[in-house]
């Protein structure tokens, strides 16, 4: 078909795995319910968008953006590959990309780690990765948590989840209503699954009853499939920065694409009464996708519902700005547009 909206699939599904898209939208709905009663005035931006937005003080020029969130079941990879010194890389860059869309630049990072016993060799593994992420963002790694809970955590098992803080001039903040029909869709190429879609890739490939599918080569290419599953989520600060650290002035809005895909993310950055027309044929799905694909039996619409598809950001811009960024950021590339709403629809993927 020429386009599809988001909708039913068929073939193996998120929910096979576990994880049922529909029910935590839901779900989040009452959430979002009783977080909006603990809303001050200080509060200009919260639930929906990817970074909470606050505003210390009326005389302030500078706001405070701030995100949590967990690397997931990327982590049960790890576990059964042995290797955790890129995990700590997952989490940090994932959070830096969630509060990049805000206009705001990393200011400091927290970890939380659970385990169910102290295990000093995993730890500095996981060390390794927090610590790396940070310095290459130039943050401070300021602090946080390991917590040791038998009981809660059992075996090898363990949780690591990041929170991070950045600031934005208040002139500066980018702001959904800020798009506008015609504006222009760039993309920005992800480094694989991120963080991301791992309980459906568990279930595909069996790796909870059989880790050693992870050590079979990953077709078409020198590395493992384990390995190829682990590449580190890629970080987006240092593209769309400019000389003076502040997100480009030229971006209107911006994407992160996570969980729920191309569905799920752009609408969150986008003006009400606007819709996002994808076309999925303006790049080429890389092979680990594909690869995910066939051994599931999994549908097109699905795949663009659960994972990012080599789509790791998403810039909205003006038909002038596009120019600029296309020339100067590498790997970028014109994946669609911004038009009138015209249904219930926000996203309309072309080439699905």
């Amino acid at each position: 078909m020429d386009s599809v909206t988001e909708g039913a699939s068929q073939g193996l599904t998120y929910r096979d795995a576990g994880v049922d898209l529909d029910a935590a939208a839901a779900a989040k709905v009452r959430i979002m319910e009783l977080a909006k009663t603990t809303l001050g005035s200080s509060v200009l931006s919260a639930q929906g968008g990817f970074g909470g937005v606050i505003d210390p003080g009326a005389n302030s020029d500078t706001l405070l953006v701030s995100s949590t969130d967990s690397v997931g079941t990327k982590l049960r990879v790890a576990q059964a590959m042995g290797k955790h010194d890129t995990i700590g890389i997952d989490i940090v860059n994932h959070c830096i990309n969630d509060i990049l869309p805000a206009g705001a630049k990393p200011l400091f990072f927290l970890d939380y780690i659970g385990l169910s016993n102290f295990d000093q060799s995993l730890l500095a593994e996981i060390m390794e990765g927090l610590s790396k992420a940070c310095n290459d963002a130039g943050i401070a790694l300021l602090g946080g948590e390991t917590a040791t809970l038998p009981g809660i955590y059992h075996g090898e098992d363990y949780d690591l989840v990041g929170f991070i803080v950045g600031t934005v001039q208040r002139d500066k903040l980018i702001k959904p209503e800020d798009t506008g029909e015609g504006d222009v869709l760039i993309g920005l190429p992800s480094s694989g699954l991120h963080t991301n879609g791992f309980s459906l890739v568990r279930k595909v490939f069996g790796i909870d009853e059989g880790p050693a599918a992870l050590k079979d080569p990953f077709p078409g290419s020198e590395l493992s499939l384990g390995d190829a599953l682990l590449a580190p989520h890629r970080s987006y600060l240092s593209r769309l920065q400019d000389d003076s650290g502040a997100v480009r002035s030229e971006i209107k809005g911006l994407g992160h694409i996570t969980g729920g895909g191309i569905f799920k993310n752009i609408p969150r950055v986008i003006a009400q009464g606007l819709a996002a027309e994808v076309d999925v044929r303006s790049w080429e799905t890389p092979p680990l996708f594909k690869h995910i694909q066939r051994s599931g039996g999994i549908d097109d619409l699905e795949m663009f519902r659960v994972f990012n598809m080599g789509l790791g950001m998403v810039v909205v811009t003006s038909e002038e700005g596009a120019e600029s960024l296309l020339n100067s950021i590498d790997g970028s590339w014109r994946i669609g547009r911004l038009v009138k709403q015209t249904g219930d629809e926000r996203v309309i993927a072309h080439g699905l």
